[in-house]
């Protein structure tokens, strides 16, 4: 049997429209998975590029803005697994953050994470003796400080903490939680820093790799996780980074 091999399984990625999701759908599929993808737009062109490589998968219309919107999902419906990319960002100052900010991010990028993870697992747990995996995004800023970013940065800490308690009650269980941390990665939300010159430099100098992550580092590494080869890590924040937090 091929330890990597998703055959078989199905799987739920949100915010899989583009970017990091889009790649996590991709490499999903690639290793056998049946994919949903989510969005709070279609997913057509991520499911387009699935299709024509072979594999099997679907969009589904949802809104995490909504923290509750995963529920009644997955029940019934054999989902094995689950990945919470789907997030948002806001900056100020934090002198100036508004209550509505903060509350915007933390409902999609913490709330929304928790709750569609708990009614993933309910309905997985009643699946008897077939193995689960729960792979979350969270962040170089789930260990670092970051600037101007205040409620993404408390709320990817608590994507770390969410994933270790989960981990903590589920592994016996048969359900793997784990996290990747990516770094600083190419796509349309960093296309902005990498056409500045200055800002380019001084990330590409702190990078050991000496280049910006592609979408399907992240892709690559998520597949694993869900993967029987990682049956046995649990809790796990994994930096995707190119060395950057070892610098």
């Amino acid at each position: 049997m091929n330890p990597f091999s998703l055959e078989g399984r199905r799987a739920l990625v949100t915010g899989a429209n583009t970017g990091i999701g889009q790649a996590i759908a991709v490499s999903l599929a690639a290793q056998g998975a049946r994919v949903t993808c989510v969005g709070r737009r279609d997913c057509y062109e991520t499911v387009a590029l699935i299709e024509k490589a072979g594999g099997k998968a679907e969009s589904l219309l949802l809104d995490l803005a909504n923290p509750m919107a995963g529920q009644g999902v997955f029940a019934g419906e054999g989902y094995s697994i689950l990945v919470n990319n789907a997030g948002i960002i806001r900056r100020d100052d934090s002198l100036s953050f508004t209550e509505a900010d903060w509350d915007a991010v933390m409902d999609v990028n913490l709330k929304a994470v928790f709750f569609t993870i708990q009614a993933f697992a309910e309905a997985a747990l009643e699946q008897d003796n077939t193995p689960a995996a729960v792979v979350n995004i969270a962040s170089l800023l789930s260990f670092q400080g970051g600037i101007r970013v205040p409620s993404y940065t408390a709320a990817k800490h608590g994507v770390a903490g969410i994933t270790k308690i989960l981990a903590n009650e589920w592994a016996a269980k048969g359900i793997n939680v784990n996290a990747i941390a990516p770094g600083y990665i190419a796509t349309n939300n960093t296309a902005a820093l990498r056409a500045d010159p200055v800002r380019n430099k001084a990330i590409l100098d702190r990078i050991p790799a000496g280049r910006w992550g592609a979408s399907e580092d992240i892709g690559g590494t998520a597949a694993f996780l869900c993967s029987p080869a990682a049956r046995y890590i649990h809790g796990a924040v994994l930096n995707v980074d190119g060395g950057w937090l070892a610098r």
